[in-house]
């Protein structure tokens, strides 16, 4: 189909597509997607654009297939500033809390990203890496948000650019501390340069600390963390990480193969574990870093 489109013709299309919520696509660009087989899926039901939480939350999507019919991936949320982004996911009623608001204003996009930065859409960083579409760390930010007060510790699982750890670092405050862990050593360095560009007092402090390892296996040396985020796709529930979580603690993590979804994992105070599924998405791959280079 894209044979007569040569300039898309060396587009890895799967990064176009990670990071990115199922809903959001079908609801607010039906024109750039096709789709079939959606279960649960009401013709009474309006857009909500950009709202990708709230249609198909605990409901079924199935057998989706997305096919990109344009490079201009870019949805309601868009702006021209980081306010003005902010200010659109705000009005979605993704971001609710004043909280995630003031992180992500505080956090200017185009320190992490040199392409279209408050495009709603992911971007490519290289490596075989994205960072994730705005929406998408915004409703992380507001589902982890209970356990990113003051003074607690967090665990970011592909920290890529090093945005959505740099914004978590804002939550948790002063006392607090972030751990980025990124399997690819130039992402790593890319981070760290981003960071201290932004916001250089963070990683003096070791407010935000980066590790080059395999975050398959969390970092068990800062363990236990009160919430811990992935930003890529698991096969299955990891283990290992539901054990480096506090009691209670939360994990936000995107798991499944050619079909998605995040999965509220909650570790209550007796230790008890519940998964909850949140949302359809389509990510990139939680695999080795010689697999994701190479793709």
């Amino acid at each position: 189909m894209f044979t007569s489109m040569p300039f898309l013709r060396n587009i890895n299309y799967r990064l176009l597509l990670s990071q990115f919520s199922i809903t959001s696509t079908l609801l607010s660009s039906p024109l750039l997607y096709s789709y079939n087989n959606i279960s649960g899926l009401s013709s009474a039901l309006k857009p909500v654009f950009c709202d990708s939480g709230t249609l198909f939350q605990n409901s079924s999507v199935t057998n989706t297939f997305l096919r990109p019919f344009s490079l201009n991936m870019a949805w309601y949320c868009s702006a021209n500033s980081n306010e003005g982004l902010v200010n659109n996911l705000k009005t979605a009623k993704i971001i609710t809390s004043k909280r995630v608001e003031e992180a992500m204003k505080a956090t200017d996009r185009k320190n992490y990203v040199s392409y279209s930065p408050y495009r709603d859409s992911p971007q490519q960083l290289g490596y075989g890496a994205t960072i994730s579409a705005p929406h998408m760390h915004a409703h992380a930010l507001q589902n982890l948000e209970p356990f990113l007060q003051p003074s607690m510790k967090v665990l970011d699982i592909g920290c890529g650019s090093g945005y959505l750890t740099t914004c978590l670092a804002e939550m948790v405050g002063p006392e607090g501390k972030v751990v980025g862990i990124e399997h690819i050593k130039e992402l790593v360095n890319m981070s760290k340069k981003n960071i201290q560009k932004d916001r250089p007092d963070l990683l003096e402090s070791q407010r935000i600390i980066l590790i080059h390892g395999d975050g398959r296996e969390g970092y068990p040396e800062e363990a236990p963390y009160d919430c811990i985020h992935v930003g890529a796709a698991a096969d299955e529930t990891p283990d290992a990480l539901i054990n480096q979580l506090k009691a209670p603690g939360r994990l936000f993590i995107p798991v499944g193969g050619r079909d998605q979804y995040i999965y509220q994992i909650d570790k209550d105070e007796n230790g008890n574990v519940t998964q909850k599924k949140v949302m359809g998405v389509v990510y990139v791959p939680l695999t080795d870093a010689d697999k994701q280079w190479s793709r």
